[in-house]
């Protein structure tokens, strides 16, 4: 996108009234607090029933923002900046976006349906992304608004678009059609959702269907309401459990947590494994490979590709709330699908043993409100919710259906009596509809302390296990390491994530960290990889598992089995194959044998080494060599002892280096977060941690005038001096300043100038656009910890662990 002032007029068919400037358009915005605000940015100024975007012109004239469509220009402000001005903005919008839509022309899907259009999207977009280079919605952006905003992101390394269409009443969709484009559609799941907004079924299917009316294919479950209603000139391409006439025929099959899918297509049967057992999930699942089969995919690449699917999770934020609290906020929606969703996450997510739902009016359901407040106590029963606390006039009629619940009319009724709801060693998952302003009730509840905080996305996290899973064989079983305060991303919240996913084992380096998990109520076994010997006694009562890399600490561990009385209690061994830090040499391996032989109080749960090369293939060789004597070593153990332990050697690296070594389990580390030393790798991870600040304070100073200790840097000419609230001790390297590194300040680098201090840094932002209070980020997509490492000649684990405890860790889910 880079667009004149003469093409937006052109393509919006608008009055131009103003300033004129030559700067050229690359982003559109519709948000006034976002910090992509810039004299580069087109704002489209909406008018809601409940908020009008003309007030907030003004304040974004003095950010800097010079384009806006309007319905009318604000008093005043005419000669302040250029004007659009049209009979309606959000329908000037969606002009933009299909004027945008027109310039390319790849495969797009579109997905329209009652429920699994995200979560389709979302495995589609895992599914394809080795092949595609895809534009998707993000998050559930499939509105009147959400839908522009989508297609507008559209760039020239697309090759495939994805993206949802959403309606709550009738028509909606001939304004999304002529924005998406699809030329293949998809129908997930037609449920009870927003049937408010339709006469009767057929109505809202004809609605949806208007969506495709210009695609070669339909993908949908074979349905009779929607075989009458599909244009004949369009393809379709159906599935069923139990219509034999569909093109494909499913018939699925529950073992344990997982499901297999028997297919019949073209005169082929084959089979799918796919990690789920719940009937939603299935069901897009199914829709999903109706794609590949589509796109012309051969059955192993679709076994390989489906069996990782994962859950996806949206709009949910993981925060630390005042008095020893947690707060889940998802705070911007309120459905009886998503509370379900977001009630599951609270339970996966509890630190505190007590649990209260905060919980407005909820929309949209397609129930009676009976029916509806009826089922929304039955989950709270079943979710074991200590508190609810209602918030609108419909939920506070309904009040009586719950055990234990409080109802406000408003939001505003709840803070007149904030201070006696004694918020206090409890959960909170906050779930409101947007126009409650739940998001108020977050900031009040959420722990005021550092003005820097570390975001951390656990959907970011999902996609990187998932991604490395990939890579496994299915018998392969995985430990992650979270030790270290989860490589400074927080160890709790991510193993509950990963007890989530079901990994296998989690990996801690000293029994402390271990013990902190455990008291949090993580389940998960949990081996501790560099236990002392005076720790032993609390492995053993926390449950833990010891790594025994020594005699030494075999026999001090033994000894004090013997005097619990332990019976077979696990215990990993650690061979030295080459990285000479722990574990037992070749040498020792007699004694070893003979110590254990016989042995009842312990058991062998594993056997295990570290490659000291596997990320640096110059030393393949080693790392070989290494692997050699690993197997002789362990298979030794194995044959003298006769046990069957599990054998990993594997770390991250290793996995994707070395898959002929996976043995039985392998190790995920740095690559969980989002880091590889291997370029094309790098490109499959996303991003996990994004470290932020504020700006404290700017100043100017003088040609000659001096910045921080020492006087490092002197400028030589009026330079504008920002001071940002973070440091050393914050785990940012002195040697990150003098200009050496630098932070991100509305998406323009800004040079650290001086050196930084314990508790502040400070940047020169003369030529850009900012004020006190704006956002700035530290690390994430840039800088990012690789560039960071590389230019401080460490390594990311350096940067990652190095971040204090002091920051305030935030932790999301879209």
């Amino acid at each position: 996108m880079n667009l004149s002032q003469k093409n937006i007029s052109q393509i919006l068919n608008a009055k131009f009234i103003g300033k004129t400037s030559t700067s050229f358009i690359d982003n559109v915005s519709i948000d006034s607090r976002s910090l992509q605000n810039n004299k580069n940015t087109l704002f489209f100024a909406l008018v809601g029933p409940n908020n009008d975007a003309h007030i907030y012109i003004s304040s974004l004239i003095e950010k800097g923002v010079h384009y806006f469509v309007v319905a009318h220009i604000p008093e005043g402000l005419s000669d302040k900046a250029a004007f659009f001005v049209v009979e309606n903005t959000l329908d000037s919008l969606q002009k933009f976006a299909a004027h945008h839509r027109s310039l390319y022309k790849f495969p797009v899907i579109g997905l329209t349906g009652s429920n699994g259009k995200t979560i389709v999207k979302e495995w589609l977009n895992f599914l394809l992304s080795p092949d595609f280079n895809i534009i998707r919605s993000p998050k559930s952006y499939n509105s009147q608004v959400g839908v522009p905003l989508s297609v507008i992101s559209i760039n020239d390394k697309h090759n495939l678009g994805i993206f949802e269409a959403g309606i709550s009443k009738m028509n909606e969709m001939e304004k999304l059609e002529v924005i998406i484009k699809p030329t293949i559609g998809i129908i997930t799941n037609i449920g009870s959702a927003h049937d408010e907004g339709f006469e009767d079924l057929e109505k809202k299917i004809k609605e949806k269907l208007k969506l495709f009316k210009n695609s070669k294919l339909i993908i949908y479950q074979k349905n009779e309401v929607i075989d009458a209603l599909i244009d004949p000139k369009i393809k379709s391409f159906s599935w069923s459990y139990n219509d034999q006439t569909a093109e494909v025929f499913v018939v699925k099959k529950t073992i344990e947590d997982k499901t297999i899918l028997q297919i019949r297509y073209a005169k082929s049967n084959f089979e799918i494994e796919i990690p789920f057992k719940d009937d939603a999930s299935i069901e897009n699942a199914v829709t999903c490979l109706m794609v590949l089969l589509s796109f012309k995919y051969g059955k192993t690449t679709i076994q390989n590709r489906m069996q990782w699917l994962y859950p996806v999770e949206m709009r949910l934020k993981v925060k630390n709330g005042i008095n020893k609290t947690t707060l889940i906020d998802d705070s911007y929606s309120s459905d009886f699908q998503s509370l379900k969703i977001a009630l599951d996450f609270l339970e996966s997510q509890k630190q505190y043993k007590n649990k209260t739902v905060i919980l407005s009016d909820i929309f949209q359901s397609g129930l009676s409100n009976e029916k509806l407040y009826s089922k929304v106590s039955q989950l709270i029963t079943s979710n074991k919710i200590k508190r609810v606390i209602g918030i609108g006039e419909t939920i506070s009629a309904f009040k009586h259906k719950f055990a234990n619940c409080v109802t406000f009319k408003n939001t505003a009724d709840f803070f007149l009596n904030f201070n006696y709801l004694n918020f206090n060693n409890e959960t909170i998952l906050i779930k409101g509809a947007r126009h409650f302003q739940f998001e108020e009730i977050v900031a009040a509840l959420e722990e005021k302390t550092h003005e820097t905080v570390l975001e951390i996305n656990l959907n970011a996290i999902s996609h990187n296990l998932s991604f490395y899973k990939s890579k496994l064989k299915p018998t392969t079983k995985m430990m992650v390491m979270v030790k270290a305060f989860g490589y400074g991303s927080g160890g709790f919240e991510i193993a509950k994530l990963l007890e989530h996913h079901k990994v296998d084992y989690l990996g801690v380096a000293f029994a402390d960290e271990g013990i902190s998990l455990k008291n949090a109520g993580i389940k998960l076994p949990i081996m501790v990889l560099n236990p002392e010997t005076t720790s032993f006694s609390a492995i053993i009562q926390h449950q833990l598992e010891p790594e025994i890399y020594g005699l030494k600490g075999l026999n001090a561990f033994l000894k004090i089995a013997e005097q619990r009385k332990l019976k077979h209690f696990p215990i990993h061994i650690k061979l030295d194959t080459g990285m000479h830090r722990l574990g037992f040499e070749e040498e020792n391996l007699a004694k070893l044998i003979a110590i254990l032989k016989g042995n009842k109080f312990v058991i062998v749960k594993s056997i295990l080494s570290h490659m000291a090369t596997s990320d640096d293939l110059e030393h393949q060789d080693f790392a070989h060599l290494q692997i050699n004597l690993f197997e002789k070593l362990s298979a030794k153990l194995i044959t003298e002892l006769q046990i069957k332990p599990i054998r990993h050697i594997l770390n991250t690296s290793g996995i994707s280096n070395f898959p002929e070594a996976q043995y039985d389990m392998v190790r995920l580390g740095i690559g969980l977060y989002g880091v590889s030393n291997d370029v094309e790798e790098q490109k499959y991870l996303e991003n996990v941690g994004t470290l932020k600040s504020i700006i404290s304070q700017i100043r100017t100073i003088q040609t000659g005038e001096s910045v921080g200790y020492g006087r490092r840097f002197i400028a030589d000419k009026p330079t504008k001096i920002a001071t940002i609230p973070i440091g050393y001790a914050d785990g940012i390297s002195r040697h990150w300043g003098n200009s050496v590194g630098f932070v991100t300040i509305n998406n323009q680098k800004a040079s650290i100038v001086g050196s930084v201090c314990m508790d502040m840094l400070m940047v020169d932002s003369t030529e850009i656009n900012c004020k006190e209070g704006d956002s700035v980020i530290i690390f994430g997509e840039s800088p990012t910890v690789t560039f960071m490492a590389n230019q401080l000649k460490t390594i990311p684990y350096e940067i990652l662990t190095s971040i204090s405890q002091r920051v305030k860790r935030v932790f999301y889910r879209e």
